[in-house]
């Protein structure tokens, strides 16, 4: 289960200080409610009777008795409804159905190519969710919310991938408006980095407000959560370190029209070519994983290397954002201690001493399942707010 007590990364919900408080599933009485909120008791009772009858709260057992009748009590129900959470990578897709407390209750994974369109992914998300739902022996009309991780840049208020170089066809496509042509409830869109940086906060941090979530794979980017929020800039692209310019590389060509962006020469891509230019068989990232794990020297410190451009980066984050979590996360982060220890090398010799004497740097813990987690926080955090329960009320 997912700590969702504390202050989303999202921002603060602005619902009610009551339900804000039975949010934490922790037992409450009618009495600990009004002296916590300061409302009057019958508004208490009020309030908790429509929770109730919207099923997010349900009586749990007696507090003890201090004389007389037990007190009820009342606790979020995070059972009441669920959310269908989507990761859409550039070649996979991992769909899971979880409660209001981050708990997956069933999930299915498959290769997936983005580069298809957005129409047949959605139809297949859409697809495969309602089959996700049926075999929970849940309703369709359970579902409060969708979340959606892409691999590429998402103006967030309108769930529009923008410019997006991997995903042919979904430049400005309406993402939610088109899903909620099948399933009539809010759909919330982000970049995959972003939704990684949620899974790992609310999996293995829930208590740190400033992290950094870095992707190391086909591409190079992070998400970043400082003060206990996402931080996604202006235009929605925070955390694009793939395209900072690293001296060793000044002449490597990136993708992007760039010359010697980071995403050139420390990406997956980007170390199987150098592998193929000492004459090692390696056509992918996947490939540089396997022969680091065989013990092969040249992949050993090839990856290595790749850490230590990382950590040329990070070295500058860790400036700017005084993070006190660094996970590594995405399919390269595979490669285990290798990449993360020429990270460590850089960052810990090259920043000040204050910014790294708590600092963690670190694996990822959530891993594979830090984007499909994430989407669910955002459907979470949207199906617990003011407009959500609002929505749920009238439906």
């Amino acid at each position: 289960m997912v700590d969702i007590s504390r202050g989303s990364a999202l921002g603060t919900s602005g619902a009610s200080e009551l339900f804000q408080l039975l949010r934490d599933g922790a037992p409450r009485t009618r009495a600990s409610l009004a002296q916590s909120t300061g409302l009057a008791r019958s508004t208490i009772a009020a309030r908790v009777d429509e929770l109730m009858r919207l099923g997010l709260v349900s009586p749990v057992a007696d507090a003890a008795s201090t004389g007389g009748r037990p007190p009820s009590q009342f606790a979020l129900n995070p059972a009441a409804r669920i959310v269908l959470a989507a990761d859409l990578g550039a070649s996979h897709a991992t769909l899971a159905v979880t409660d209001l407390a981050g708990t997956v209750l069933a999930e299915h994974s498959q290769r997936m190519d983005i580069a298809q369109g957005p129409e047949p992914v959605l139809g297949w998300m859409v697809e495969q969710g309602l089959a996700l739902i049926e075999g929970l022996g849940r309703d369709r009309h359970e579902l409060v919310a969708i979340g959606i991780g892409v691999p590429g840049p998402v103006e967030h208020s309108t769930g529009r991938p923008v410019n997006p170089p991997i995903m042919p066809g979904w430049d400005r496509f309406d993402v939610p408006g088109w899903v909620q042509q099948h399933l009539e409830v809010p759909v919330l869109v982000d970049n995959d980095v972003n939704i990684m940086a949620l899974g790992e906060q609310a999996i293995a941090w829930p208590q740190t407000e400033h992290l950094m979530f870095v992707k190391v794979a086909t591409g190079i980017g992070s998400g970043i959560i400082s003060g206990g929020l996402l931080q996604r800039g202006a235009q929605g692209i925070a955390g694009d370190i793939g395209h900072i310019r690293v001296a060793r590389g000044s002449e490597v060509p990136c993708h992007c029209g760039n010359r010697g962006c980071l995403e050139a020469l420390a990406s997956g891509p980007a170390i199987a070519r150098a592998l193929r230019e000492q004459g090692l068989d390696a056509a992918s990232g996947s490939d540089v994983v396997e022969l680091v794990k065989r013990g092969d020297i040249d992949a050993i410190q090839a990856v290595r290397q790749a850490g230590r451009d990382i950590g040329e980066v990070l070295t500058a984050c860790v400036s700017f954002v005084n993070p006190s979590v660094i996970a590594i996360g995405g399919s390269m982060a595979r490669a285990g201690e290798h990449l993360i220890a020429g990270v460590r090398e850089v960052v810990y010799t090259r920043s000040m001493p204050l910014a790294t004497e708590h600092l963690a740097i670190v694996q990822s813990a959530a891993a594979e399942n830090a984007a499909v987690l994430g989407a669910a926080m955002l459907a979470i955090h949207h199906a617990l707010s003011p407009e959500g329960i609002d929505a749920l009320a009238a439906r």
